[in-house]
């Protein structure tokens, strides 16, 4: 299984990153691919995950109203837009893919497959 991530960065508060991953070599017939991230000291936490066969979303109350999650099935590319970042934003964002069962990709809180990691860094 490859998630490769791309898009990270340092931004002022207020910016804008878009974020990337390529996903591949994985076999769920039914899943859910989303985006998590790790702050210095915290636990990984979900930011927003898409549910490939319906499209339909879910969001951290954070991310609600400034980032939109989406999936391209044709390119496996899952994009995770973040608008108006805060420096609570600050974190290494994961690119994930969790199987859909048991209504846990209805909660976005872990993945069975994980990508490298892009830095996200957001000034004040």
């Amino acid at each position: 299984v490859q998630l490769v991530e791309s898009g990270g960065g340092l931004v002022q508060a207020g910016g804008s990153l878009r974020l990337s991953c390529v996903a591949s070599g994985f076999s769920f017939d039914d899943y859910a691919i989303g985006w998590f991230r790790q702050a210095p000291g915290k636990e990984r936490e979900g930011v927003s995950c898409i549910l490939v066969r319906d499209s339909s979303t879910v969001y951290q109350d954070s991310a609600k109203g400034r980032f939109t999650i989406s999936y391209d099935i044709a390119t496996n590319t899952a994009i995770l837009q973040m608008n108006n970042l805060a420096p609570e934003d600050t974190a290494m964002y994961y690119c994930g893919v969790l199987e859909a069962q048991y209504g846990r990709e209805e909660h976005c809180l872990w993945a069975d497959y994980w990508g490298q990691g892009t830095q996200v860094t957001v000034s004040s």
